[in-house]
């Protein structure tokens, strides 16, 4: 099985605040499969650490209110365009993230409300009949 991973649940340091989200759930259930770790943001051409941000209103803003919309899409592009050239047959993505996001994302206000909704890359996935997982559903 192939499956398509967020790089910062592998403990790649990819977060928006150069950290990761380390899961060694994930490191144990992707034990002797073909994983292809991606960070959308980063192949977006996004900077480690950068300003977080959310959707505000369906376009990616960071917290200063400029638009990194361009650079999400780019980047999720790139992702799934990897994911459908590996023709993988799962995704394990981040909780919540504007990228990633399976089930729920913050509702762009910055102030941590979540509502249902899919990031960026998540939607795409899902569109192209990728199955997504939330790491915390593993």
């Amino acid at each position: 099985m192939k499956i398509l991973v967020s790089a910062c649940l592998l403990g790649r340091d990819c977060k928006y605040n150069g950290g990761n989200n380390y899961s060694e759930k994930v490191a144990e259930y992707v034990k002797g499969h073909d994983v292809i770790p991606v960070c959308p943001e980063v192949a977006g051409g996004l900077p480690i650490p950068r300003i977080p941000c959310e959707i505000v209103g369906g376009t990616v803003t960071n917290r200063n209110g400029e638009s990194k919309d361009r650079e999400f899409r780019a980047g999720a592009d790139i992702c799934l365009k990897k994911a459908l050239e590996e023709k993988v047959d799962l995704a394990i993505l981040q909780s919540r993230s504007p990228s990633c996001g399976v089930k729920q994302i913050y509702d762009g206000s910055f102030t941590g409300k979540l509502i249902q909704g899919k990031g960026v890359l998540a939607e795409l996935l899902s569109e192209k009949g990728i199955k997504t997982i939330d790491v915390e559903d593993l």
